[in-house]
This record gives structure tokens, sequence and C-alpha cells, in this order.
């Protein structure tokens, strides 16, 4: 098989496909996230109930600051519509069942192509299905009869992607199909966030099984610490060589393999990476809360702190060539002037 263009793509960037797309990117994985349809979000004048916003938030901020946060995790957002995911056509290894104690033949293989309207096709190890109203373009993956359900309305028959075709966790019998698609009891904003999320996370997990981890070692969590909170015995990398051995003991890999030592050599790392000192975690407050700023009218802005809090806050060169800059405009003879 040859090697895939993307590990991840994603169909959709509305809050389920941005959950999805940035866990997957945090992990390290080539993630491009497809969106030109039309999102359920839009239809929304004002959501109210999505936390962190005790305002409430419009449609639109909302919409820009997820894209922008999918771009920071190191997605590529296209700009281009989905028409049809397919097999590769190549995937006659994929079937191949592990015995537990060996890799897949070819994990890095391509399982999907994704065809857009006017780009070229994509390859994809695996696919993301993100998008609430349509599910066409997931046809002739060999399993409509599963995927679709029929209606009768009026004596017409019609059909309509189930939005209980994946699992829990986004799994569908398509391999590298995953459908974070909001379902009937995730419609809200926030709750389809949350399953791009759960989604997101299983990509990872089976990403890492396929890179060798086994289910229990697979799955993780993405959370920053801070360091001051690891005490002395916490701090010593071997404590947590000897909590990861002790943990998986009776796992099915063989402790003394190298295929065991070279899991928790990675495991190990992931967990240590997650602390961060003082200086970092200022840093990272610092630039969260700039990008968030950056989305904000300067009219909000001046309307929240008032314009003595912001010019306190300002640079007093930067004040002093602003009002410069005014008195040079003011100065300045009307060319129309006679």
């Amino acid at each position: 098989m040859s090697a895939p263009d993307r590990d991840v793509v994603v169909v959709g960037a509305g809050p389920a496909g941005c959950a999805a797309a940035v866990f997957a990117a945090r992990e390290g994985l080539d993630v491009a996230v497809f969106d030109r349809g039309r999102s359920s979000l839009a239809r929304c004048a004002h959501l109210e109930n999505y936390p962190g916003f005790p305002a409430g938030i419009d449609v639109g901020t909302l919409s820009d600051l997820m894209r922008a946060q999918v771009e920071r995790a190191g997605c590529a957002l296209v700009d281009d519509l989905v028409e049809s995911v397919e097999r590769s056509g190549d995937d006659s290894d994929d079937s191949a069942e592990s015995d537990g104690s060996a890799e897949s033949a070819d994990p890095d293989g391509p399982r999907l192509v994704v065809r857009p309207q006017e780009g070229d096709p994509v390859a994809a190890r695996r696919v993301i299905a993100a998008t609430r109203y349509d599910g066409e373009y997931l046809r002739g993956l060999g399993d409509d009869d599963a995927m679709f359900e029929v209606h009768d309305h009026g004596g017409e028959t019609h059909e309509h992607f189930d939005r209980e075709y994946a699992d829990r966790d986004g799994t569908t019998p398509v391999d590298g199909l995953y459908v974070a698609s909001p379902s009937e009891a995730s419609r809200q904003a926030i709750t389809a966030a949350g399953r791009g999320a759960r989604v997101g996370k299983r990509v990872v997990a089976d990403a890492r099984i396929d890179a060798g981890w086994w289910p229990d070692a697979a799955e993780g969590v993405d959370w920053v610490r801070r360091e001051a909170e690891l005490d002395d015995e916490w701090a010593d990398r071997d404590r947590w060589v000897e909590w990861f051995d002790e943990e998986h003991a009776d796992g099915p890999v063989d402790p003394d393999s190298e295929r065991f030592a070279r899991v928790r050599e990675a495991a190990v790392d992931d967990a240590l990476s997650s602390y961060v000192d003082a200086d970092e975690e200022a840093a990272r407050a610092a630039a969260g809360r700039r990008a968030l700023a950056g989305r904000l009218d300067p009219e909000a802005v001046v309307d929240a702190h008032g314009a003595d809090a912001l010019l306190d806050a300002m640079d007093d060169e930067a004040v002093a060539a602003h009002l410069a800059g005014d008195e040079s405009d003011a100065e300045r003879p009307d060319e129309a002037s006679p």
C-alpha cells in the first residue's frame, strides 16, 4: 500500500468536526478538515448555553474561534465540498486481525479516498464524518443498507442517513470510517462538541494501536498540568517507568519484549510532556487571551473595560504616537479648499 496523503480527514467544521480534529492533531496526526456546506450551527441566531460565554456568543464568532483553534492545532482547513468517500481499492490487508503480539502488516496504508468537488482526491488512513444534514457522500462504501434508513412520508419513500449508525465512540463497520455527526441526543452545540471530542479520542487510540500500542495502554487524555504538582517521587522518570510496568504487567504484550519497551517509552514521554512550568503556563494563558481578544470588536472591549483602563494598559509611546498622528491629520490642509 502507498502512504496516505493524510492520517485523518474530517468532513465538516462544526463543533463536532472541530473538536475531533483538534484532538487528533494534538496527538501529532496529519489532519485535514473539509468544510463548504450548510452548517446546522449557521441556522442559530445566538448560542446561550455554551459554557465559557456568560452572555452567550454569536455563531460567527464561535465559528471563527473554532476554525482558528483547528489551524493552530496544525490542521489544514480546506474550503471544498466532499462529494464522496470511497475505499482505497488496495485494502486487502486491512481486514487482517492481529493476534495481540504483533503489529498489523501495514499500519500506515490508506483505507479510504476522499473526493472533493474541486480539489484532487485525498487518500486517508481514517475519515471522520461530522456533517449533520447529508450523508450522501458516504454511499458506495458497501454498507448502505445499515447506513441509511427508509421512511415513508405521505406515501412517498425517503432515505436518510441513520444518525445511530455508528457506535458511541464513532466507530463503524467500515474500516477507517468514524461518524461524529450529531445524533438526536446531541443536537446542541455543546453536546455535538462533546461527541466530536469522544470520536477524536477514539481515533487517537486507534492510531496508537496501529503503531503497536495495546488497547489499555492506548487510551489516554489530553491535558496540561502544573509542573509544581509533581512531587519528588513522580518527578523521577524511573517512577513512571515502574508505574507503567506495574499497570501493564498482566497485559497482552510480553513485558520483556521490544514492543513493550517502545510503547512504555512513548507513554512515559507523553505523560511527562503534559506537565509545564510556571513560565510556560503563563505564556499559554497569555496566548489564549490574545487569541480570544483578537476576535472581539474594539467597541466591545472599550464598553467592557472603559477607555481609561485601556489607556492605562497601553504603552505610553504608542498613545503618544497615536495622538501625534491625529494632530498631523487635523493640521493637514484640506486639498479641496480654495
